[in-house]
């Protein structure tokens, strides 16, 4: 481990001006380190594997960490059972009967109790890295849209099994296009309706990206201020107060963001299952 210096006191040390986007780019871009309390950090491997090179960055361990404590939360949860549940379990049955009744069953129907094991791994996963990335010196997986990518591409698969699974591979596609249409109109549709396949994947990774990712920007620009203006007084009045303040509504955004990827996705699976013609 070795103590780097960080951008601002790179800045000064070189006699250059405080850059904001090296300071904001260095905490959202992925990389190979974990930063550690007084400017340490770890530096991440890269495996060889068949061939290829696997690094191993801190979004991965983010990702690693947040298994960790779902794997850990489950086995806390189910490790007695009791009548009346209780801590862990009490917590995980809340949360398990949430998804199922105002999710699953919801959006979906009676079919929706096969999709609940999906759901909630997909929500209780999204919300664990929100929340990790709320803490100092870790990082939000979710706000990595290589993350939000593969979380979107399992909803993409899963809601083209939902409609498969119930109408057979001939009767789903048939029925993405509307019935009792002109036959003039039907490629048109046909294009249409294939181009929002892929859409409504894209739209997921892109909000649940774009949303984690801009909580931290404004963060980091607040603090940049008193940096930016060279003033105690507007770091303590005006950066500090902000930051807080958006720090706190981010506590309310990695709940929020968890639960719309996972509604809408629930409801996409619906809309495969039960289509509206």
């Amino acid at each position: 481990m070795s103590a780097p210096a960080q951008p601002g006191q790179a800045a000064e040390a070189g006699g250059g001006p405080f850059d904001p986007k090296e300071l904001i780019g260095h905490h959202i871009n992925d990389s190979q380190t974990l930063e550690l309390p007084f400017g340490h950090e770890i530096h991440l491997p890269t495996l060889h594997l068949f061939g290829y090179d696997w690094k191993i960055t801190k979004y991965v361990v983010m990702m690693w960490i947040a298994s960790v404590i779902l794997l850990l939360v489950a086995w806390l949860a189910t490790r007695r059972r009791t009548l009346v549940p209780r801590g862990a379990h009490n917590v995980m049955e809340a949360i398990v009967v949430f998804v199922r009744d105002e999710l699953a069953r919801k959006n979906i129907g009676h079919e929706g109790d096969r999709y609940v094991s999906y759901l909630l791994s997909t929500f209780v996963f999204i919300l664990t890295c929100n929340l990790l990335g709320l803490l100092p010196y870790a990082s939000t997986a979710t706000g990595n849209i290589g993350v939000t990518a593969g979380l979107a591409i399992m909803a993409f698969l899963m809601i083209q099994l939902g409609g498969i699974r119930q109408h057979g591979v001939k009767g789903h596609f048939k029925n993405l296009v509307p019935h009792g249409l002109p036959f003039w109109l039907v490629p048109i549709m046909i294009l249409v309706e294939i181009a929002s396949m892929f859409t409504k994947p894209f739209a997921l990774c892109i909000r649940l990206f774009a949303n984690m990712t801009a909580g931290h920007v404004a963060i980091l620009s607040f603090f940049s201020l008193a940096f930016i203006l060279k003033s105690v007084l507007v770091g303590a009045f005006l950066s500090v107060p902000l930051a807080l303040f958006i720090s706190g509504i981010e506590l309310l955004v990695a709940f929020l963001q968890a639960y719309i990827f996972t509604m809408l996705t629930s409801l996409f699976i619906g809309m495969s299952v039960h289509p509206q013609h």
